[in-house]
C-alpha cells in the first residue's frame, strides 16, 4: 500500500499542475482575446449587455442571450484574423494564436478541433451573429467538461489594467 501512496501524490500533483497551466494559458488567450473588443464596441455601437455577457463568459450558469454578443465575437475574430473569408475559423492563424499566447501544440490543436465541431454543430444557423453566439456557448460548454475554464474575474481584472 505505501508504495502505491507515491505514485498517487505524483499522479495528483502532475494534474494540478497541468489543470493550473491549462487555465492559465485559457486565461492568457481569452485576454488576448478581449484586448480588440473595446474597438468592436465602438464600430458596432454594443450595448452594455455584449460587456456583462463578456465578463460573465466563463460563468457555466450565465446564459449567453444576446445576438449582439455573437456579432461582438465574429468582430474580435475578424481583427484577429482568426476567421477565413467565408466567417469559418481558420485553422493555422487560430493555432497560431493560441501557441502564441502560451498554449503547447498539443492544446492549440485541441481548442482549434472544439471550435471546429462546435462550428459544425450550429453551421445551419444563416445569422454569422447568432452562429457565433451558439459556437461560444458550444465552445463554453466542452472547456467547463474538460476543466479548462478560466476565472473571469482575472483575466477581466488584468484586461482593464492594460487599457
Amino acid at each position: 500500500m505505501f508504495k502505491v501512496v507515491p505514485i498517487v501524490v505524483f499522479l495528483f500533483i502532475f494534474i494540478s499542475i497541468n489543470e493550473i497551466s491549462t487555465n492559465e494559458t485559457m486565461k492568457n488567450i481569452t485576454s488576448g482575446f478581449l484586448k480588440v473588443l473595446d474597438d468592436c464596441k465602438h464600430e458596432l455601437n454594443l450595448s452594455e449587455n455584449v460587456l456583462a455577457d463578456m465578463y460573465h463568459f466563463w460563468k457555466a450558469d450565465h446564459a449567453l442571450l444576446h445576438r449582439d454578443t455573437g456579432c461582438a465575437i465574429v468582430c474580435m475574430s475578424k481583427k484577429l484574423n482568426l476567421l477565413d473569408t467565408s466567417g469559418k475559423l481558420h485553422h493555422g492563424n487560430a493555432q497560431e494564436f493560441a501557441v502564441n499566447h502560451g498554449a503547447a501544440s498539443d492544446m492549440a490543436s485541441k481548442l482549434v478541433s472544439v471550435v471546429h465541431e462546435c462550428e459544425q454543430k450550429h453551421d445551419a444557423e444563416e445569422d454569422p451573429c447568432l452562429r457565433a453566439l451558439e459556437i461560444a456557448k458550444c465552445f463554453r460548454e466542452v472547456m467547463h467538461e474538460m476543466n479548462w475554464a478560466p476565472r473571469m474575474d482575472i483575466i477581466i481584472s488584468e484586461v482593464l489594467t492594460e487599457i
